[in-house]
């Protein structure tokens, strides 16, 4: 009987983290959409962040002391190196894009990453299954069909330009995070990637000559950097660590092809954005793709997740 309501609150417990991590993560670009009304992107990115690293940092110290932070050079410079790539390359210019695109259909358009993740594996002579390949066949197939019809004239050349390009910047770090020396506490890597991201972020502002104006940031674009802030960057990252220690890879990398039908019902939802039959049509090779890729890889693998070339050992979304 124990054994039983113990299997079942773990159950319990692993679903409710995993609709976190599903709902969250997808409504991430709808609150990124949000906030850049009246917050320049970078801004709000280097903001977000900051916050998030302070929040974090004093979580850690006070729960795990001094010893999370022990860290070599080596491991500080790696955790430094895919802070710029996911955060200052990658979130920045999705927020940049989403200027000129709508949320749905830059989150479609991310959801490329694992796809992208495989190929780094080819050009590194490893060698991914048959089906592996069909499915970035399939994927990239979509990319490409949305990039080129703009989600049905939805979007402009330079946003779609942008957000590939934020994609292949979450690609490379999120690939090099599982291959380079990295801090051994997950909680105190995602600190000084935050922190660090947060730093490039306010660089990045600075040299592009963006401006803030407190008076004419709105009620509803300092709720959702404080979404962002709270439930996206800590709630959303600690439920996903979580479920990587207590439940099976296969399950938690459904996220890959949940979070965009997320982003996309909640983009027109809220915010009426369109959705036109080509975009749906698509999207839906895109996560078929992914699907295909995902389901055939955790087939494939086996063993603790930072040990598989094809997972990255950080969070694995733009969020």
């Amino acid at each position: 009987m124990g054994d039983d309501s113990a299997d079942s609150r773990r159950r319990l417990l692993i679903w409710g983290a995993l609709a976190i991590v599903y709902v969250v993560w997808g409504s991430t670009y709808l609150a990124i959409r949000i906030t850049i009304e009246t917050i320049p992107p970078l801004i709000s990115g280097a903001g977000r962040f900051m916050t998030a690293a302070l929040v974090l940092g004093v979580a850690v110290r006070l729960l795990k002391g001094r010893g999370a932070f022990r860290m070599t050079r080596r491991q500080a410079g790696g955790a430094a190196l895919v802070g710029l790539l996911l955060l200052t390359g990658g979130n920045g210019m999705v927020a940049v894009a989403e200027q000129h695109i709508s949320s749905g259909l830059a989150a479609l358009l991310v959801a490329s990453v694992p796809l992208w993740l495989v190929v780094f594996r080819i050009l590194t002579r490893d060698r991914p299954r048959v089906l592996t390949l069909a499915g970035v066949l399939v994927g990239f197939g979509g990319v490409a069909a949305l990039s080129l019809d703009g989600g049905g004239n939805a979007a402009d050349g330079t946003g779609i330009a942008i957000i590939l390009l934020a994609s292949l910047s979450w690609s490379v770090g999120s690939f090099l995070s599982s291959r380079i020396p990295m801090p051994d506490d997950p909680f105190a890597a995602s600190t000084v990637e935050m922190a660090v991201g947060s730093v490039g972020l306010a660089l990045s502002s600075a040299v592009v000559g963006e401006h803030l104006d407190l008076a004419a940031v709105s009620s509803r674009s300092w709720i959702a950097l404080t979404y962002l802030i709270l439930i996206g960057s800590l709630i959303g990252f600690t439920a996903y660590v979580w479920l990587l220690g207590n439940a099976p890879i296969s399950l938690v990398s459904t996220y890959a092809y949940v979070n965009p039908v997320v982003a996309v019902l909640l983009g027109a939802l809220v915010l009426s954005e369109p959705v036109t039959g080509s975009m749906v049509a698509a999207g839906v090779v895109i996560v078929i793709g992914v699907a295909l890729v995902v389901s055939t890889e955790r087939r494939a693998k086996t063993g603790p997740p930072p040990e598989q070339p094809d997972t990255p050992r950080q969070a694995p979304a733009i969020v």
